[in-house]
């Protein structure tokens, strides 16, 4: 097939935002570039598959030009999304064929122009490199200790031991549902497990599964398509939460985990990874359980053998996607998402409580800030290997002014699949596998068998200890539990041998210390968490491996900082002094979230604070171990140490006005990392939510037009009832395809933002032009859907092209020429793609016959030997493209003295053009001779 590409500019449609942009930042340097030079001809298109590194190819013709990878090995179904890179340059998110191996990028519609040149190229998922996997994220790490750290102290409670009440399971299959944009109805099927003997109506405990290949048979067949195939089943993901669901029915909690194989299915075309259709669905179950709540008779018989719900206790639990589309589930329940955007029904008539996060993804980085949370990290997390989820407790830091407790629980030695029992290998009734991969060598972390590798059967009992620990501070308000979620440094026995670290913020901290530009720091230095390189980074050259610096999709994404400190004596200070006095006058510790690198131990820190008037006071020394790490791992994680504050009260601080929080270091070198400091005091405060204003991005698509310019508005929804900020990403109006941030203000009674777009119209052939929008919550508000933004479809015909022998006999050392033109000026890239076809009857231009540089540039090849031009690469082609602005070019074949006795020699060029619809229109074949030059 020919491969003809088409280049996607933005000529067609002058930009112009009539909004101001006070905050600048820097451009995405993961989005496209501007328009390219006006080079006269460009003869090589995107790559050429002799260029490519092995296992990448280009495939197709026209706009449905595609970049492909082929795995070596499978990919299994997963939760991360795959990412096509170019360097440091997002190219887009491929799309996977069944076969698990081979993904797809259409280079047209992710605004690849056919004069980029695809270097660099890798494959990413969760910050992983799939295509170089032994590779890792950066230099190999000093070995983890051999030795194996003591268990933490048991907690007051444990509440990984089973409840006295008798459990009963059943499930239920309701009519599909359809979401919107999802062109397949969602099945409504269920797993229940809840309590037969315990009083009263019970807390609902909701558990939904993450992303995983959706279809199976018992012969080991796989597939990732929705509804399944004739002959294949339904994966029954649902129910590999049943152990976590038997032990809270024991303690008297009903639960139920849902089916989502509908959207797995599906959400490969949703812009979110389908977070709100997964929290479409959870409300559909939500409003199901609600009207069986109001009227037993009409529940499923699964649901009357086990005790009443409570809908006003309500615990989501997700795994993976799942974990996103519960998270926007308890958004959604609490401020209702547009209408046109929803498939759920509209008033909630239940209260979500809390949530449990497992492994989760966080495409969005927009966290409910107001409903109590706790993350689990698997340290082995070979899916979304850069624990992303610990977003969903660094990013509610100041959205909102609630006292939501945020819990991340790392949990070393586990990985992603293993806490479903429906995805582990042994246990699942379809094929599963290990999700954790180290590459070519055993991976001393991670590897099964090795270091701190869990079981599954460890992770699971763990897992379901630590989930029962969330529904028991969240639902049942225990607080002799909270020790085991926030930091405190306690442990539950039924956990197993499982090391479970965890911190928190939220609940009854109050702010001492955040990394932002206001601050003053001294020995030390504020660092970007989102920057790879020096000087800025705080991790250079180590990508993905702090889940707490993972990658929002959209950059730049400013106001993400930690304070980095690196010594090599004894006594260096770095020394932290917010813009204005903090308080800490209610506070019983200093809390701090402090990174030392993996496999280090004893890094010891002494904790200094002083007041506005000067006075100062050692308050106590910590000592921090990192945690076990390999190159394959994310890490460079925040320990939670606290020193009491008794030592400034003695010292008669005023604790009302401190001015600055120093860190000493009490060993001769080392790093550390800063991410916050907190006054802390014991107790779970009652949940208070702030009233919060909401704000959901859309997408509109309009036509260029004939003439004139018309001012089209991006559909930002406004919602809720507070006054708040949200940070968004727009293009910039001097480079569009670049992207600025702007902080924007959002009041009560304001319904929209205006994101204004001007167009301008004309009868010039352009190609459909996009603009992205996202947003980010940032003081006072939500983001539901954060990413949205301006389509504009190209209505004018596209130019003929015609092409014309110049010189078309030549002698050797001449060019032989052909004039490609346009029927009309265009405002992109057009042209035509050449066939080299045989020559028959005579002699053939060879490799030899034409300028090395232009064999290079126009097949990447070199002349060797010597063969025909029809037989370079196989089936030899090239495209010429027309700049935009201009009518025409030559296409020329340079050709050179060879100085042997030769008769004529021929190539023949078979023509290929496209029309609107890139249907291929062969044309005439061109033939160029070249006569021996005989002086």
């Amino acid at each position: 097939m020919i491969r003809v590409p088409r280049l996607a500019t933005a000529a067609c449609a002058a930009l112009a935002l009539a909004v101001g942009l006070p905050e600048l930042a820097h451009a995405a340097p993961g989005l496209p570039s501007g328009p390219p030079a006006d080079d006269p001809i460009s003869t090589a298109p995107v790559g050429s598959p002799d260029q490519l590194p092995q296992g990448w190819d280009l495939t197709g013709e026209g706009a449905d030009q595609e970049l492909v990878w082929r795995s070596p090995e499978r990919v299994p179904m997963g939760d991360a999304r795959v990412e096509f890179y170019a360097g440091d340059r997002l190219l887009g998110r491929p799309r996977a064929a069944n076969d698990q191996r081979t993904f797809r990028l259409g280079l047209s519609e992710n605004g690849v122009r056919p004069t980029d040149r695809l270097t660099g190229l890798k494959v990413l998922a969760g910050g992983r490199r799939l295509d170089a996997p032994a590779a890792g994220r950066g230099p190999r790490l000093a070995p983890p200790p051999a030795d194996t750290p003591r268990q933490a102290p048991a907690n007051e409670v444990d509440p990984g031991r089973p409840g006295p009440y008798r459990t009963t399971r059943g499930s239920y299959d309701l009519k599909a549902v359809k979401l919107p944009g999802f062109p397949k109805p969602v099945e409504m099927r269920a797993t229940v497990l809840g309590p037969t003997n315990a009083p009263g109506k019970r807390p609902l405990a909701l558990f939904l599964h993450g992303r995983h290949y959706t279809c199976y048979n018992d012969r080991g067949k796989e597939d990732m398509t929705w509804p399944c195939p004739s002959g294949l089943k339904p994966v029954p993901s649902e129910q590999g939460y049943v152990h976590d669901q038997k032990l809270l029915a024991s303690q008297g909690y009903v639960t139920v985990s849902i089916a989502a194989n509908g959207i797995n299915g599906q959400d490969d075309v949703a812009d979110d990874g389908g977070a709100q259709a997964r929290s479409s669905l959870v409300r559909q179950h939500l409003g199901r359980w609600a009207d069986w709540a109001a009227d037993p008779s009409k529940a499923p018989d699964a649901v009357r053998a086990t005790a009443p719900a409570d809908l006003s206790k309500v615990l989501l639990v997700g795994h993976s996607r799942g974990g996103e589309g519960v998270n926007r589930a308890a958004l959604d329940s609490r401020y209702a998402p547009p209408a046109d955007e929803d498939g759920a029904p509209g008033k909630a008539r239940w209260q979500v409580r809390g949530t449990v996060l497992i492994g989760p993804t966080l495409f969005g980085h927009n966290p409910d800030p107001d409903v109590p949370s706790m993350t689990i990290l698997p340290g082995c997390d070979g899916d979304v290997s850069d624990l992303q989820g610990q977003l969903y407790v660094d990013a509610t830091r100041g959205v909102s002014g609630g006292s939501a407790l945020h819990s991340a629980v790392y949990m070393v030695g586990a990985n992603h699949n293993f806490f479903n029992r429906e995805w582990t290998p042994g246990q699942s009734q379809a094929p599963s596998v290990d999700d954790f991969s180290g590459g070519e060598r055993p991976d001393p972390v991670c590897s099964p068998g090795r270091g701190p590798r869990l079981k599954a059967t460890q992770q699971q009992t763990a897992g379901s200890t630590y989930i029962a620990a969330a529904a028991r501070l969240f639902l049942a308000g225990d607080d002799k539990v909270r020790p085991l979620l926030d930091g405190s440094g306690r442990g539950a026995p039924s956990a197993g041998p499982a090391r479970v670290l965890t911190h928190a913020v939220g609940g009854h901290r109050t702010p001492a210390v955040t990394a932002d530009t206001s601050a003053a720091v001294t020995g030390g230095r504020l660092c970007s968490q989102v920057s790879s390189s020096a000087p800025r980074g705080c991790l250079t050259g180590r990508q993905g491996s702090s889940p707490h610096f993972a990658r929002w999709e959209a950059s730049p994404d400013p106001g993400r900082y930690a304070y980095a400190m690196n010594w090599s004596r004894t006594g260096a200070t770095m020394a932290v002094r917010p813009k204005k006095p903090v308080s800490l006058a209610d506070a019983k510790a200093l809390a701090l979230r402090v990174i030392v690198p993996p496999n280090t131990k004893g890094t010891k820190l002494d904790v200094t604070v002083a007041d506005a008037s000067g006075r100062r006071a050692k308050l106590g020394r910590v000592t921090l171990d990192g945690l076990p790490g390999s190159e394959m791992t994310s890490s460079y994680w925040g320990r939670e140490v606290r020193v009491p504050l008794t030592a400034a009260t003695g010292a008669g601080l005023d604790l009302t006005r401190v001015r600055s929080v120093e860190l000493t270091s009490a060993t001769r070198s080392g790093k550390a990392w800063l991410m916050d400091a907190w006054g802390w005091r014991p107790g779970t405060p009652e949940v208070t939510a702030s009233p919060l204003a909401r704000v959901d991005l859309g997408r509109l698509t309009v036509d260029e037009g004939d003439s004139g310019v018309r001012t089209y508005r991006a559909p930002v929804r406004v919602s809720g009832d507070g006054t708040g900020t949200v940070r968004l990403l727009l293009p910039d109006p001097a480079v569009p395809d670049k992207l600025v941030a702007k902080k924007v203000t959002v009041r009560p009674g304001d319904t929209s933002l205006s994101v204004p777009f001007e167009v301008k119209g004309n009868k010039r052939y352009g190609t459909q032009v996009s603009y992205d929008l996202f947003a980010k919550a940032v003081r006072g508000a939500v983001v539901g859907s954060y990413h949205g933004g301006l389509a504009v479809r190209e209505d004018d015909p596209m130019p003929k092209i015609t092409v014309k022998p110049v010189a078309a006999k030549v002698t050797e050392g001449k060019a032989l020429k052909w004039r490609v033109s346009l029927s009309a000026v265009a405002d992109t890239e057009l042209g035509a793609a050449f066939r080299v076809l045989p020559v028959r009857g005579g002699g053939e231009l060879s490799t030899k016959d034409v300028t090395k540089r232009w064999l290079k540039e126009t097949f990447g090849a070199t002349p060797g030997r010597g063969r025909p031009l029809s037989k370079v690469n196989g089936e030899p082609y090239f495209t010429v493209l027309v700049p935009p602005g201009k009518r025409g070019v030559e296409l020329s074949v340079p050709t050179v003295k060879d100085g042997l006795r030769e008769g004529a020699e021929s190539v023949r060029l078979k023509q290929y053009t496209y029309d609107e619809q890139w249907q291929e229109h062969p044309g005439p074949v061109f033939t160029g001779t070249v006569r021996a030059n005989r002086t």
